[in-house]
């Protein structure tokens, strides 16, 4: 399915909060398209995988993230852009913060989902509808009721169900390396790190497709749409309203004297 045609559809099932995001892992810097930003070269900073999501959701810009230009020293793990070395696995980034101990981190590190290290050379992260590549999957942020419509959408072929993980932490982690290392959909909690720094608001929660399964989904979508199972909303307005007492003794005065 065409990139434009995915970014319509969504667009017109969904009337998403802000651009769906076109998202791959590079294996080599040769793939980055003509026309992207990096960080260290264009801004003459490093940014976070989170202020880039929201660089690119909002502002419409194409980033491309390499090991120099990601500040994120847990997300430079999970992409597996830097070695998750000892004093990581032990569990120190949570102890203290996100768990009870350097040993219930451990765990948690333990848990994490991450790419093997030097796997991938950059992420590269564009708006869909100026994304001049193929994505490996896109990200739509959303609220809980498109959430709900997207997971209508994805439900409606093959039936079953979405399972994804929850951390409430490291959510690159659960929208990147899940999406691509499943090949599935994920449902993602974002983290106290995208609301910090990429200033995702309480509302928001994300949602992944991979492309492969995007025909699917919006063939879910326009038909559930025209079933009658819609977003935004509909509200059931047909109904006659009850009023306070005090309120409804006017009315009843009404009657009673004829007046009216």
């Amino acid at each position: 399915m065409e990139i434009h045609t995915i970014n319509q559809a969504l667009n017109t099932y969904i009337n998403c909060l802000t651009f769906p995001l076109g998202i791959k892992m590079l294996t080599d810097e040769k793939e980055l398209p003509e026309k992207v930003k990096i960080p260290s070269k264009h801004f003459k900073k490093r940014l976070t995988v989170c202020q880039s999501f929201s660089m690119s959701r909002f502002q419409g810009v194409t980033i491309a993230l390499g090991k120099e230009d990601q500040s994120c020293p847990t997300a430079s793990v999970f992409l597996g852009f830097r070695e998750p070395v000892q004093y990581y696995t032990e569990g120190n980034l949570c102890d203290g913060m996100y768990s009870a101990s350097r040993e219930v981190g451990a765990v948690m590190e333990e848990n994490m989902p991450r790419f093997p290290y030097n796997k991938y050379t950059h992420l590269l992260i564009s708006p869909l509808h100026r994304a001049t590549f193929m994505p490996d999957f896109i990200c739509v942020y959303c609220n809980p009721a498109q959430l709900m419509r997207l997971v209508h959408g994805a439900r409606y072929n093959k039936g079953g169900v979405i399972t994804s993980s929850f951390t409430g932490r490291g959510e690159c982690a659960h929208v990147i390396v899940n999406t691509i290392e499943t090949g599935d959909y994920q449902v993602a909690i974002l983290c106290n790190g995208e609301r910090v720094f990429g200033r995702a608001q309480d509302f928001e929660m994300a949602f992944t497709i991979p492309v492969a399964k995007a025909e699917e989904l919006i063939s879910g979508l326009e038909n559930s749409h025209n079933n009658g199972i819609r977003y935004p909303i509909p509200s059931w307005v047909n109904y006659e309203a009850a009023f306070p007492p005090s309120i409804a003794k006017l009315e009843e005065m009404w009657s009673d004297n004829n007046h009216g």
